[in-house]
């Protein structure tokens, strides 16, 4: 009886035990579970946090992409300083045009061609900030493709009528006794219908299928104009600088000349033809200068650039080539007393309309 009694306390003892070891794993498998789901619904958090504290560590390389990630701004900067670039082209050029078009004293070939680079400059600003409306709020291969042909065929019109200027002033030294006649005036439209002829080609170009849509590694540093076409514009940059400082030089040794030849007649050099004849040659020197300066460098990276290549690179050199057209109007138009006189007469009436102007050749501005 004892025995037996014995043997059902052992066999309660041990469902006690194997109820209490199941009661414990139970439990443990209940918190097991819910450290996963704890886990589960932490590892976001801890996702977010991580890269925080990767970005702590000294190797950890990825920490500043991460860290600059909130602070990116949706504009490039650089095609906010093009589109302001572009703003102030435009309103220089306008006030010119408007002067030239709507004073008629201004219609020497001098100021036809002054006309002619500042129309030129008004539709490269005008090409500017339409890059910047249409790439980002409008977005379209076509109007790409539209808006960069317009930007070409504008800054070819602008370098095109430059050449035109510095071929006008030579020609007004060389051939001075017959600089005012009507065959002058001839060979001006036959320079502005060239030169806006030849830009208007090089701006169809893109257009009519000389891309590189189709075939992206054939693209240049400024897509979508291909390396043939870039390669092209430069080449011919090159050509008309090398010819503009033909020109140029030309011309001051025709100046030195005249210079000298009047010292002989008065038998001493004077000093007021000394003071004009550097002059003269200070502002060539400018004109050359700023012009070079200007397009060189993304002249010779359009030759040397490769697509791969980041775009600060372009942005950089393209920056500065636009700052040609906002000086264009300052040497060749608001230093002319003509336009001078014409512009106080527009914003305050300061001067007679009725009054003759003498109009001076290009060799004098």
């Amino acid at each position: 009886m004892l025995h037996m009694l014995h043997s059902e306390m052992k066999i309660l003892n041990s469902s006690n035990i194997s109820f209490h070891a199941w009661m414990t794993k139970e439990q443990s498998g209940n918190m097991n579970e819910s450290l996963v789901v704890n886990d589960s619904s932490a590892t976001p958090v801890a996702r977010e946090a991580l890269p925080w504290m990767e970005a702590e560590s000294p190797e950890h390389n990825g920490s500043l992409e991460f860290s600059t990630a909130p602070l990116d701004f949706p504009i490039n900067p650089w095609d906010i300083m093009l589109c302001m670039s572009g703003t102030v082209i435009a309103c220089e050029n306008a006030i010119v045009v408007a002067i030239i078009f709507y004073t008629p004293t201004l219609r020497t070939p001098m100021f036809v061609l002054i006309g002619s680079l500042a129309t030129a400059d008004l539709l490269a600003g005008m090409g500017l900030i339409l890059n910047f409306v249409f790439q980002y709020v409008i977005s379209s291969e076509t109007i790409s493709l539209i808006t960069v042909g317009f930007l070409v065929a504008s800054f070819t019109a602008s370098i095109s009528s430059l050449l035109a200027i510095t071929v006008d002033r030579y020609f007004s030294l060389y051939n001075a006794l017959t600089y005012f006649s009507e065959k002058t005036l001839q060979y001006v439209h036959l320079m502005l219908l060239g030169t806006w002829g030849v830009s208007l080609f090089l701006g169809l170009l893109p257009v009519l299928g000389w891309n590189c849509l189709d075939e992206p590694a054939s693209c240049s540093i400024v897509r979508p104009l291909t390396r043939s076409n870039v390669t092209l514009l430069a080449t011919s940059f090159f050509a008309i600088f090398v010819l503009m400082l033909t020109l140029y030089f030309k011309i001051c040794k025709i100046v030195c000349h005249h210079a000298h030849q009047i010292a002989l007649q008065q038998h001493f050099f004077a000093t007021s033809h000394y003071v004009a004849t550097k002059k003269g040659v200070s502002t060539l020197a400018i004109i050359l200068g700023t012009f070079g300066a200007s397009w060189l460098p993304f002249a010779i990276y359009c030759l040397v650039g490769e697509r791969e290549y980041p775009s600060v690179y372009t942005y950089a050199t393209l920056l500065p080539a636009t700052y040609n057209s906002m000086i264009n109007p300052i040497i060749y138009a608001y230093r002319n007393t003509e336009i001078q006189r014409s512009i106080y007469m527009l914003l305050c009436g300061c001067f007679q309309t009725n009054g003759a102007y003498r109009s001076r050749s290009p060799s004098e501005v």
